[in-house]
């Protein structure tokens, strides 16, 4: 038979050839093609390298129409800075998701996220018309309605960076993310740190809870003027409120921002005033973005680790997608490390 095999019609090839190539049954050979859990990684890998010899080629109109499946996900993102696919840390997260999804046999479509469409689809009735057999959530307004209903469907769903009490969803350490940081600044020296904190969200949430709690463990009392608010990756936002806290009686010796983006606002701020960094004040960012390690001094932040995040957001919903009724709902938390840069100094 493996002497045979560069005779045999590439366009042929069906499972009850691979099966007797591997010695194994149709089923085990269907259910290794399709990621099944209940198939060993090893039998899974040898099937696969058996079929792609072959030459086999599944039949994807057939397939779906035979299992119902597409092996097409959907991703929902929606970014409030109109940045894209440009938005440094979810670029990389996606990134991370496409490729461990098309390795496992999926392709990934954009859900029309833009509300003035003609058809005027929801998420879900998008979701339903493009026949998904997933949908990753990345970036949206968690609060719109439509996600809510795309949500409370039977679509199988999973969050990145949001908690449904029905949902799988993988979430960065936020909470541990903002304590190392302010210990951080704590161990070299600095008593007065300040916050320039995002927008509502359960990102901003767990974060803004870290840092009073933290400066609390610390016996570090916060006055109200040394929060404040900006939109995340907005830089003009962060100039302004950078402009706020230096005007202050008692300005902070270090702030900490909502990003890396948003502490470039903050840089320029502290650039128009004179001020260095971090000689007279310190800074640090979050996400840990390529940007953050090229400039000098390079940026103190948290990296988030996107590549687990993108990776484990594909592999929970694949399997949630090949095991419906075996699907447990949890949150994955993925810590982040710190990173700590050359913007957080002694204080002056």
């Amino acid at each position: 038979m493996w002497k045979d095999r560069g005779k045999m019609s590439r366009n042929s090839v069906s499972l009850k050839d691979i099966s007797k190539a591997c010695g194994v049954s149709i089923a085990t050979v269907s259910k290794a093609l399709n990621d099944h859990s209940d198939i060993g990684q090893d039998t899974k890998e040898n099937i696969r390298k058996v079929a792609e010899q072959l030459g086999y080629h599944p039949n994807a109109a057939a397939q779906a129409l035979k299992t119902r499946r597409t092996n097409n996900i959907g991703v929902l993102f929606v970014d409030e800075a109109n940045s894209g696919l440009t938005h440094d840390y979810f670029s990389h997260v996606l990134d991370s998701f496409k490729r461990c999804a098309e390795k496992k046999g999926y392709d990934i479509t954009f859900i029309n996220a833009d509300k003035t469409r003609p058809d005027n689809m929801t998420y879900l009735a998008h979701t339903v018309y493009r026949g998904f057999d997933g949908v990753v959530i990345a970036c949206v307004d968690f609060f719109d309605p439509q996600v809510d209903e795309l949500i409370n469907s039977s679509i199988p769903v999973v969050t990145i960076d949001h908690i449904f009490y029905n949902r799988i969803a993988i979430v960065s350490d936020n909470a541990r993310g903002m304590r190392d940081l302010v210990n951080y600044s704590y161990r070299m020296g600095h008593r007065k740190i300040a916050y320039i904190h995002g927008l509502e969200s359960s990102v901003t949430q767990a974060r803004l809870a870290s840092y009073y709690r933290t400066m609390q463990d610390l016996g570090l009392t916060v006055p109200d003027e040394y929060v404040l608010a900006a939109p995340y990756r907005d830089s003009e936002e962060a100039y302004r409120a950078t402009i706020k806290l230096l005007s202050l009686p008692e300005p902070p010796t270090c702030i900490l921002y909502p990003d890396d983006i948003s502490a470039f606002g903050g840089i320029n701020a502290l650039s128009e005033r004179g001020v260095r960094i971090p000689e007279d004040i310190s800074i640090a960012g979050y996400d840990g973005t390529e940007i953050a390690s090229r400039v000098i001094p390079r940026l103190t932040t948290v990296a988030q680790d996107t590549e687990r995040i993108g990776r484990t957001a594909a592999e929970k919903l694949i399997d949630m997608i090949n095991n419906p009724k075996a699907a447990v709902v949890e949150q994955v938390i993925i810590e982040g490390k710190l990173e700590a840069g050359g913007t957080v100094g002694k204080p002056p």
